[in-house]
């Protein structure tokens, strides 16, 4: 029976007024810096090469459905964090940062790693290269930590998040109009994320006494993934936190939908942290079942010996011309995929999908997977992409469901997917909630916390081993 969708038409529309083609993984420079760069800061952009002039755009037009902006191929220069020379601090704009540094505890920070002793000797002193360069350097790493997090990317397990904050927000140019309006404080401020969640735990942490240091920890370390993530995640995505066992599905802010998921058993098949892109909705999907089960547990024999067997489980099997044996899984309500997948291509092999068992919902801590998101009401959330996204009709978007075809439903408006892990944060219903740690991520990381400030290195994802998961399970 097909799921009822109950996505108000309003809802519908706004999804797809505000998806967009996102910018979840981008191609990132090489953060090393050109021979013979001066800079005050750490490691970070390179200067960019001369460009051409960016061209204008196109005027917009109108039409009968609103104004169409036409883009046009624009040459832009990467953004850049170096300074040839420090900028000109007068003692005033660096008395406005000591004063900032000093409350940097309510962002879950320690004012501590920014060297407020040598900043306020720097000031003592009086204008010039000596307050220049120091006040440019500690606003760089304050800016760095509210920006990217102040967590060092080797505590920050199973993270291949590639935030792009570094080129959407450069410091560079950010301290240049500060120092030119006189606004350290705002322009410091903009950095923050601008989710609701940091918001929330940033107030709880000004309220929650110093002596409760097991949840003031908590909060920091939340807070800090916050910033791990684009400031801005859009305005509509799908976000799936990890410990909470639940996906939204989000516009502007508001949950217009909510899903029980399963995820990744702890150790080896743990779920990673990811920030991809929905392609396409992929129903009734095929499963080639990898060679570690193929070969290593014996069922490419039984499925080429045993017709019935093959037969009752769905499975085909022959032989390449190499003379592996292949099986591949047909669609169906036996299938290890269940009736949908979404097709959000990264180099782990994770994705959303069905399941056909669906008993496992119902129990509280489903960490069952081997890495990948199981979906309740998947068949509803494709449906729901396919409509809205894809630009599918009702009728064709349930006939396709029902085929028992492979068919992929290309999205012609790509949304962003989120796979997260916070241990503390608003639930689906909006109530600020604690989760377990289910694998342990919460220690490296107050661990970084309670250890002196390590300095960027211009690695954006940890450098641990991606590993593709390779059987679904059930």
């Amino acid at each position: 029976m097909l799921p009822h969708i109950r996505l108000t038409t309003t809802s519908l529309a706004a999804i797809a007024l505000v998806a967009s083609p996102a910018i979840a993984q981008q191609d990132i420079p090489s953060a090393q810096p050109q021979n013979g760069t001066v800079y005050v800061g750490e490691g970070q952009l390179p200067q960019p090469a001369p460009t051409a002039p960016a061209q204008t755009a196109p005027a917009p037009t109108s039409t009968p459905g609103g104004t169409v902006f036409q883009s046009s191929p624009t040459v832009q220069t990467v953004p850049t964090d170096y300074f040839a020379t420090a900028p000109a601090w007068t003692q005033g704009q660096a008395e406005a940062l000591l004063g900032y540094i000093a409350n940097l505890g309510n962002e879950g920070l320690f004012p501590a790693d920014y060297t407020p002793a040598e900043l306020e000797a720097a000031i003592s002193a009086g204008d010039g290269e000596q307050l220049n360069e120091v006040a440019t350097r500690i606003f760089t790493m304050v800016a760095l930590d509210l920006r990217d997090g102040r967590t060092e990317m080797d505590s920050r397990r199973q993270w291949f998040v590639r935030d792009p904050d570094a080129e959407r927000l450069p410091i560079k140019p950010l301290l240049e109009e500060a120092l030119t309006t006189g606004d350290i404080i705002a322009a410091l401020d903009s950095l923050n994320p601008v989710h609701p969640d940091y918001a929330v735990l940033k107030q709880m942490l000004m309220e929650t006494p110093e002596s409760e240091t097991e949840k003031r920890d908590k909060i920091r370390i939340n807070m800090d993934r916050w910033r791990w993530l684009a400031r801005d995640l859009g305005r509509s995505y799908l976000l799936t936190n990890v410990p909470e066992y639940q996906l939204r599905l989000t516009v502007n802010d508001k949950i217009v939908r909510s899903y029980r998921t399963i995820v990744g058993k702890p150790g080896r098949t743990s779920t990673p942290q990811l920030a991809e892109t929905v392609e396409g909705v992929i129903f009734n999907p095929t499963w080639t079942v990898p060679q570690s089960i193929v070969v290593g547990e014996g069922l490419g024999a039984k499925v080429l010996n045993n017709p019935s067997y093959a037969k009752a489980k769905n499975y085909k099997a022959w032989k390449n011309e190499s003379g592996m044996t292949v099986v591949v899984q047909q669609p169906g309500p036996t299938n290890s995929l269940g009736m949908m997948k979404l097709d959000m291509p990264n180099p782990h092999a994770i994705f959303l999908h069905d399941t056909p068992a669906k008993n496992l919902f119902d129990t509280d801590n489903r960490a069952y997977s081997h890495g990948c998101i199981r979906t309740d009401r998947a068949l509803e959330l494709a449906l729901t992409l396919a409509m809205v996204l894809g630009e599918v009709p009702k009728e064709e978007a349930v006939e396709i469901s029902k085929s028992g075809k492979y068919t992929k439903v290309p999205l012609k408006k790509e949304i962003p997917v989120y796979i997260t892990y916070f241990t503390m944060a608003q639930d689906i219903d909006g109530e600020m909630r604690s989760f377990a740690d289910i694998y342990g991520r919460d220690e490296p990381v107050l661990a970084s916390f309670k250890a002196p400030r390590v300095a960027k290195d211009g690695r954006r994802v940890t450098d641990e081993e991606v590993v593709a998961i390779e059987n679904p399970g059930l």
